[in-house]
């Protein structure tokens, strides 16, 4: 069933484990719909829905990629899915192209529920990823960042969600992050989500909670989740983490597969 209910802005240590099969695609009737995309029309990306972040600049992370916009080979609608592709070709100075769509500036939201079904890509040195950031970034990370879904192709189905906040980040060595294994995440689709409330995130696949990261301290530098936030989807080649073990370019193009993208809150 195809969902169309649209809204533009509203305000309100490694755990392993494995999952299997994938969860039903059925609304959650205990929520209500506020956004969704289901992918139905085939071409560009929805242009009322998506913007794009271009260029090759590494993004902060030393990607080797350069993100194109409104190209068909890198971000299309086909089949009932948004394929995000990642190619081996030149692109000014980068010899691989993929795409990052996001919905700044067009949908924001403040607590709920993100749902993504979703197939990953494959191969050492992809970087695809379901993650969000303040719509009123100024500063990272001390406006916070939630990563719903990242895996790298050198570590096969292990799958990652974390959030960045002053205190807590990489960069200090004090990111709070925790891991699922999902042996078939590049062969079939699986529903990433993240609930999000006041007081906690709470990020699962296929209904499997793995990753909870609660509001106990009740300050800025632990928890910037107070604000509206946009989503992201993209697939990096490269970096410093994708890129850890190297590229390998026999494995180009690569798909990172979308089926919906749906935003619930409480009724």
């Amino acid at each position: 069933m195809k969902l169309q209910p649209v809204i533009h802005s509203i305000i309100g240590g490694m755990l392993l484990f494995s999952v299997a099969g994938c969860a039903s695609n059925k609304p959650d009737s205990g929520r209500k719909l506020i956004w969704s995309d289901e992918f139905d029309k085939k071409g560009l990306p929805d242009a009322a829905k998506w913007n794009y972040d271009t260029g090759g600049s590494g993004f902060g992370n030393e990607e080797a990629q350069f993100y194109t916009k409104d190209r068909l080979e890198n971000a299309r609608v086909e089949n009932g899915k948004l394929i995000i592709e990642a190619r081996r070709e030149n692109r000014d100075d980068k010899k691989y192209t993929s795409a990052r769509l996001l919905t700044k500036g067009k949908f924001s939201f403040q607590y709920g529920t993100v749902e993504v079904r979703a197939k990953l890509p494959k191969g050492r040195g992809t970087w695809p990823a379901i993650w969000m950031m303040s719509e009123d970034m100024k500063k990272w990370p001390d406006d916070g960042e939630l990563d719903i879904m990242e895996h790298v192709g050198y570590h096969q189905g292990y799958i990652h969600a974390s959030v960045h906040t002053k205190k807590y980040n990489h960069v200090l060595h004090t990111q709070k992050t925790d891991t699922l294994f999902v042996k078939d995440a590049s062969d079939k689709f699986h529903v990433y989500k993240a609930d999000w409330s006041p007081e906690k995130i709470e990020v699962y696949i296929d209904n499997q909670k793995f990753f909870t990261y609660e509001n106990k301290e009740k300050s800025d530098e632990a928890w910037p989740f107070d604000k509206p936030y946009f989503i992201i989807l993209n697939l990096a080649i490269g970096g410093f983490w994708g890129g850890k073990e190297g590229i390998d370019d026999t494995i180009f193009p690569q798909k990172f597969e979308i089926d919906y993208v749906r935003v619930y809150q409480n009724k």
